[in-house]
């Protein structure tokens, strides 16, 4: 029971009571408010009683509306009843809040309330409302507004359910007998607090004896063991749930479970039957398969995965075996080629195993069983077999057509052995070099071969049954061309001999060798001379130097191209083979002036300086160019001074001495040699000497050969005649001479003088001595003194002539 609070607003309000009515026999019974009708407190029998301002207040229990009414009057709730409620209509009762007016409806004299409706607890289980009491004539509260609960009281009015049925599980077959599969749920919409409206309990309808439920959790368990997924593999379980605790009245509901074993390997692999047999040709390819055997197993997946080998050394060395994934077959294929005349049956011990055994299981022995598969070998028609994979045969070159190069053999290898015929596809380029005998399978040429142009030949020999020209083999054969002496050596002429110009006897000019076309095993030997029936060479020689190579050996001193440029030396070789053959090579010499570099390298002057200055062609061609210029100046500034006239005779107004320029040439070198200086190495035969000027006198004529002597002997004495008087005298002969040109030439005459004890080292005199000196070594000298060195090497030359 609920008291609010009252307050004392009117002293002569006295307190409500809120009494609820009687209802029948059932649970809504009025709650009884012990209310005082008098407002005064007791006091002992000796003294008077004393009145006290009574208290407002509201007084009540909780009220309660049973759910689902469905009589023909509106339901009863309870009663307001205010103390100041006289009984005489003066109060007036209201009600407001959560179903005030529609649901609960109030009288307002005597405060009672009735449920008009009928009320579900699972859509609203209480309403919250607000009570107050007001004077009718006045409108005043009596009471103040005071909040209130009716709630709605429950009845077993909704069946249990199962709010994701049916459902799927799946438990692995051979579980122990209570292995959990899964656990189901109902909820039920009643008032668990209340009664046992919402108390469930879950039995089993369908499914026994496999399964059982526990009735309170709904878990649902195996309940026989073993359970043989290959025997059953699905089952249906319904379970039952039923509220008031499972007692007669209360709702039920109900769904479905699908339950699936799941597959463990509890079975191994087992071949249908224990023997097989399969027919294999001989002509069956290694690698392909040539037949399938199957183990069959009665699990699913992994489980019944299987590995087949051969287990037996006589079939596991000609034959494999594999597993197919897809059909979990055995795949049989070939390792080796068969023979049908060799072996003509085979036996294979197969085995096949599961891979992922389960060890539980292993009471069950082992997972795995064997078969044999006989194999025979079927004969078939094969073409030829030759003895060697390939040939390699030899004949000499130069031999004649029909000479015998070797012999390829074959046979048949069936069983009949017929004979074998034997040919060559002869090439359309050109005619066939070998040809086959078809019978005996020798080799022979057509025609003689030769070395030097082909060394090796590669051919094809085919051969076929005699009875059966469609089975065809082939076999290659190479022949070696054999090397003869038949080429003679000769020494290449490709490139040109340089002779240097300042060659001296002896020296070598160059190193040369030979080739052969010929083959040597021991390597190749060759020997060098000049031909015999020639005259000796008189500027080059040779020399063998007995390792397969010559010496070219410079006979003479001193080459001039301006002379002759070009030489040619027949060299004459011979090879070291059996029979010797010789050869006769014409080698060209070309003189020039060379360079010497680092080295052995002889390079022409003439293109070592080009080489050394870097010149490009364009370069060179602006060079010719200017030189050409220049010539042509030249010429043209003689050209203007010879047209030029000069008065050959001077003014005789003119009285200066004047040097008259003459612009004659002259004779060239004879008319310089107008005087001749021999004159002056021997004064005393100076009027001997009265031939004409204008020619070169010989000085053989004047000056006779002496022996030479040493650099200290004593020059040749002159005469005593004083040189002036000499030079006056010539002088004189000139002016009166009429052979000369008829104007005045100048003269220099050197004269060293005599009494030196050393003698004169002037060069005028070397007509009269010759030096033994050697001037050789000026050859060594390089370019800048090759032109002292030509001087020297033509006086010895003279002297030698």
């Amino acid at each position: 029971m609920r008291i609010p609070s009252t307050s004392c607003l009117c002293p002569v309000l006295v307190c409500l009571c809120f009494i609820q009515r009687c209802y029948g026999a059932s649970h809504h019974a009025p709650a009884k408010v012990p209310a005082s009708s008098k407002n005064q407190t007791k006091l002992p029998s000796d003294e008077k009683e004393v009145h006290h301002r009574p208290k407002r207040g509201w007084i009540w229990n909780q009220f309660f509306v049973l759910e689902e009414h469905m009589g023909p009057d509106a339901q009863y709730v309870g009663k307001l009843h205010s103390n100041s409620d006289k009984g005489d209509g003066t109060v007036r009762y209201i009600l407001s809040g959560e179903g005030a007016g529609t649901i609960f409806i109030i009288d307002e004299v005597t405060g009672d309330i009735h449920a008009t409706k009928s009320l579900d607890r699972e859509r609203k289980s209480h309403y919250v409302l607000h009570a107050q009491a007001l004077d009718r004539n006045t409108e005043d509260a009596l009471e103040p507004k005071s909040e209130f609960i009716i709630k709605v009281q429950d009845i077993n009015d909704n069946a249990p359910k199962f709010p994701n049925g049916p459902f799927e599980a799946d438990v692995a077959e051979m579980s122990d007998v209570g292995t959990s599969v899964m656990q189901v749920t109902a909820s039920d919409a009643d008032d668990p607090t209340y009664g046992n409206s919402a108390k469930i309990v879950y039995s089993i309808l369908q499914g026994q004896p496999y399964f059982s439920v526990d009735p309170k959790t709904g878990i649902i368990r195996t309940a026989l063991s073993n359970m043989d997924r290959e025997a059953r593999e699905h089952y249906t379980v319904v379970i039952q749930a039923k509220d008031m605790a499972g007692q007669v009245g209360g709702l039920s509901g109900s769904t479905t479970i699908n339950i699936t074993l799941t597959d463990v390997n509890d079975n191994p692999p087992k071949f249908p039957q224990k023997n097989y047999e399969l027919y294999v040709v001989e002509s069956a390819q290694v690698g392909k398969p040539v037949g399938k055997i199957k183990a069959n197993d009665e699990d699913i997946g992994i489980n019944a995965d299987i590995k087949y080998s051969i287990i037996n050394s006589e079939g596991a060395n000609t034959f494999s075996i594999a597993t197919d994934r897809d059909t979990r077959e055995g795949i049989i294929s070939l390792k080796k080629p068969l023979d049908y005349e060799r072996k003509k049956t085979y036996t294979l011990h197969i085995e096949g195993t599961n891979t992922h055994v389960d060890p539980r299981f292993s009471y069950l022995g082992a997972f795995k069983d064997t078969a044999t598969l006989k194999i025979s070998v079927g004969d078939v028609d094969e073409a030829p077999v030759f003895s060697m994979d390939y040939y390699i045969m030899d004949v000499y070159e130069n031999s004649p057509g029909g000479t015998e190069v070797g012999t390829v053999t074959a046979r048949d290898p069936d069983s009949n052995n017929n004979p074998v015929r034997y040919f060559m596809v002869d090439s359309e380029d050109s005619e066939p070099l070998f040809r086959i005998n078809e019978s005996s399978g020798v080799i022979r040429t057509t025609r003689p071969l030769d070395r030097e142009d082909m060394p090796w030949h590669n051919i094809s020999v085919m051969a076929s049954e005699v009875g059966n020209p469609n089975l065809v083999s082939s076999v290659s054969v190479t022949v070696q061309v054999l090397d003869v002496n038949d080429n003679p050596p000769e020494v290449p002429t490709d490139e040109e001999v340089i002779v240097c110009e300042s060659s001296r006897p002896g020296q070598v000019i160059q190193t040369v060798t030979a080739v052969d076309k010929d083959d040597f095993a021991n390597g190749q030997r060759f020997s060098f001379a000049l031909p015999n029936h020639l005259p000796v060479n008189p500027n080059f020689t040779l020399k063998d130097n007995e390792d397969s190579s010559a010496s070219i050996i410079a006979r003479r001193r001193r080459f001039n191209h301006l002379t002759q440029e070009l030489y040619e030396l027949p060299i004459v070789v011979w090879d070291g083979g059996e029979p010797s053959l010789s050869g006769t090579s014409t080698l060209t010499l070309r003189v020039c002036p060379c360079q010497r570099h680092s080295g052995r390298v002889k390079v022409c002057q003439s293109e070592a300086f080009l080489t050394s200055a870097g010149l490009s062609t364009g370069a060179l061609i602006a060079i010719l160019l200017c030189i050409v210029i220049l010539l042509a100046i030249v010429v043209l500034f003689i050209t203007l001074r010879r047209s030029k006239k000069e008065p050959l005779i001077i003014s005789e107004e003119d009285i200066r001495e004047n040097v008259v320029t003459y612009d004659d040439e002259g004779g060239g070198e004879e008319d310089t040699e107008a005087f001749d200086i021999i004159a002056l190495r021997n004064p005393a035969a100076a009027e001997e000497m009265k031939f004409r000027r204008d020619i070169r006198p010989d000085p053989r004529q004047h000056c006779p050969v002496r022996p030479r002597t040493s650099s200290n002997s004593q020059s040749v004495d002159l005469n005593q005649e004083d040189v002036h008087e000499f030079i006056k005298h010539k002088l004189v002969e000139a002016d009166i001479d009429a052979s000369v040109p008829p104007y005045d030439s100048l003269q220099t005459y050197a004269f060293e003088g005599q009494g030196s004890p050393a003698g004169t080292i002037s060069p005028l005199d070397s007509f009269g001595t010759q030096s033994e000196q050697d001037y050789n070594y000026l050859d060594d000298w390089g370019p800048e003194f090759q032109k002292l060195a030509e001087i020297y090497g033509d006086a010895d030359s003279d002297v030698t002539t």
